[in-house]
C-alpha cells in the first residue's frame, strides 16, 4: 500500500486547513484525530477526491507514513503537545521528524528539541500565520530547530506557503525555539497594531463623534494608502457589516471585551526578561486585560462621567492627521518587535535572519502590510541595524509626520479617549531619540536608598555618595 509523505495530527480549525492545503497541493497526507467523529468528517466532506489517508489509532497512524517520517502536530499548546509527544515517541523511529504548528512557546520547544534528540528525534517548531484563511490558501511559515530536519520538509512547506513577488513566505530562521520565538514577537506586534486601530476608531466615534459612514470612509482611505495592511483590510470588512438583528454596524453591538491566547503576554514577559522596551507591545496586551473588567468599568462609568468632554475643532481636517499618527505608531511597533528579535537572536544563539523574517511577513501572516516593503529593503541595506528608528528612510517619515502624531496623543486627552497604544509609541518614540533622560535622578535615588552606586558623565567607574 502507497504510505502518506506526512502526518497531521490534530484536526481543528487549522490543523484540517494544514492538512488540506498539503493535500491540495498533492501531497499524501494521513490523518488522526482524538476524537473520531472530526477524523470521519473530514473524509466524508473530501469524499475521495484528495490523497487523504484517516487513521484511527496512534499506531495506525504512524505506520500509515513513508519513513522517514514527517509527523504534523496541531493540537493546543501546552501540556497536550507535552502528552501527544510523549505518547508518540515510543512508536517512532530515529531519524523521523516531529512538527509543532503550534503556538508553542519557543522554551518549551527548546525542552522538547532537547528531549527528541535523546530518542534520536527531530523536532522543529514551527510558528504559522494566517489564521484558518491563511493556513487553507498559504500561510506565512516560521521554522526552527535542525536545518537537516527542515530540508526534508521544505518542499512541502513551500509549496503551500503563500506567496509575494519576493518569494515564497517560508523561511528556516535557525536553531532550537527560533521559529516559535519570531511567532511569538510577530504576535505581540499583532497586539499593538489591532490596540492602535481601535484606538483611531475610539477616538472618530467615541471623541469625536463622526458618522459612522465618515469613520468607514476614513479607514477605506487608509488601507489604500502608505497603511495598507491585511489587518486595516478586515477592519473596513468588520466597520462594514450591518447586524442582521439591529440593522445598525455589528461592532457596535459586540461586547467590548477582548479575549487572548497568551502569545502577546509571553511576547511582553519575554522582552521584560532580556531588558527591551516594548511598550506598545505592553499597551496592547494590557488593554486587553482591562477591557475583561467590564462590570467594574460600567460602575466606574458612573462615578466618574466624562461625556461633557466635545471636540471643536475641523473634524475635515481629521483624516489625515490620523492616518499619519496611525501610520508613525505603526512604524514604531514594528521597530519595537524587531528590536525583540534582535535582542532574543544574540540571547538565545539563533542567528535570525531579520531581512529574510520581515520578507516572509510580507505574505501569508496577520501582520502583512505595505510598511513591510520599507521595513525589509531598511534591513537588507544594514542587517546590524539598531533599530528601525534609525533608518534614515523611515526616520524622514517619522519626522514629517510628528507634528500630527503629537497633535492626535493631545486630542485623545483632552477627550478622555484612551489610548495606551498611541501614547506609548509616540513616547518610544521620544525616549529613543533623547539623548539624555531623566534615569541620572533615578540612580542617585537608587544610591540613597540602596547604596546602589551610579556612573558618572565625566569620569570612568563606580561611585558612592554619602548622602546623609
Amino acid at each position: 500500500m502507497t504510505k502518506a509523505q506526512i502526518g497531521v495530527l490534530g484536526l481543528g480549525t487549522m490543523g484540517e486547513s494544514l492538512a488540506l492545503n498539503l493535500a491540495g497541493k498533492g501531497h499524501f497526507v494521513a490523518v488522526f484525530n482524538r476524537t473520531t467523529e472530526r477524523t470521519n468528517d473530514l473524509v466524508d466532506r473530501v469524499g475521495g477526491t484528495m490523497p487523504i489517508l484517516p487513521a484511527y489509532s496512534l499506531d495506525e497512524f504512524v505506520k500509515s507514513m513513508e519513513t522517514p517520517r514527517k509527523v504534523l502536530l496541531m493540537v493546543t499548546a501546552g501540556q497536550a503537545v507535552d502528552q501527544v509527544v510523549k505518547q508518540l515517541r515510543p512508536l517512532l523511529s530515529s531519524g523521523d521528524v516531529l512538527i509543532d504548528a503550534g503556538n508553542s512557546n519557543f522554551m518549551d520547544t527548546e525542552r522538547r528539541a532537547r528531549e527528541a534528540a535523546d530518542d534520536g528525534l527531530a523536532l522543529l517548531g514551527v510558528g504559522v500565520s494566517g489564521g484558518e484563511e491563511g493556513a487553507l490558501k498559504g500561510p506565512c511559515i516560521m521554522v526552527g530547530g535542525p536545518e537537516e530536519a527542515y530540508r526534508q520538509v521544505k518542499p512541502m512547506f513551500d509549496s503551500i506557503a503563500a506567496r509575494t513577488e519576493s518569494g515564497v513566505c517560508s523561511a528556516y530562521l535557525g536553531p532550537g525555539g527560533a521559529g516559535h520565538f519570531a511567532k511569538m514577537v510577530h504576535n505581540g506586534i499583532e497586539y499593538a497594531l489591532m490596540e492602535l486601530i481601535a484606538e483611531a476608531y475610539d477616538l472618530q466615534v467615541t471623541g469625536l463623534g463622526m458618522q459612522f459612514g465618515a469613520v468607514v470612509n476614513n479607514f477605506k482611505g487608509w488601507s489604500r494608502g502608505e497603511l495598507e495592511s491585511y489587518l486595516m483590510e478586515i477592519t473596513v470588512e468588520a466597520l462594514s457589516r450591518r447586524d442582521e438583528y439591529t440593522g445598525g454596524p455589528l461592532v457596535q453591538v459586540i461586547l467590548d471585551k477582548a479575549k487572548q491566547k497568551g502569545t502577546g503576554k509571553w511576547a511582553s514577559q519575554t522582552a521584560l526578561d532580556l531588558g527591551v522596551p516594548v511598550p506598545t507591545i505592553d499597551a496592547g496586551v494590557a488593554a486587553r486585560n482591562l477591557s475583561s473588567y467590564k462590570e467594574e468599568r460600567v460602575a466606574a462609568s458612573r462615578l466618574h462621567p466624562s461625556g461633557a468632554l466635545r471636540y471643536t475643532g475641523d473634524r475635515e481636517a481629521i483624516g489625515q492627521k490620523l492616518g499619519d499618527a496611525l501610520y508613525c505608531s505603526f512604524i514604531a511597533s514594528f521597530a519595537q518587535g524587531f528590536a525583540l528579535l534582535k535582542s532574543g537572536s544574540k540571547e538565545f544563539r539563533y542567528d535570525l535572519p531579520m531581512g529574510e523574517i520581515a520578507r516572509i511577513w510580507k505574505g501569508g501572516c496577520i501582520i502583512r502590510a505595505k510598511l513591510l516593503d520599507r521595513i525589509q529593503a531598511a534591513l537588507s541595506a544594514e542587517p546590524s541595524l539598531d533599530n528601525l528608528l534609525v533608518d534614515r528612510a523611515l526616520g524622514s517619515t517619522l519626522r514629517s509626520s510628528e507634528a500630527n502624531w503629537r497633535e492626535m496623543a493631545q486630542i485623545m486627552k483632552s477627550l478622555a479617549v484612551p489610548a495606551p497604544g498611541m501614547d506609548s509609541a509616540l513616547d518610544y518614540y521620544d525616549g529613543y531619540r533623547r539623548e539624555t533622560l531623566p534615569a541620572s535622578l533615578i540612580q542617585a535615588l537608587r544610591d540613597i536608598f540602596g547604596a546602589h552606586t551610579y556612573e558618572r558623565t565625566d569620569r570612568p567607574g563606580s561611585f558612592h555618595t554619602e548622602w546623609s
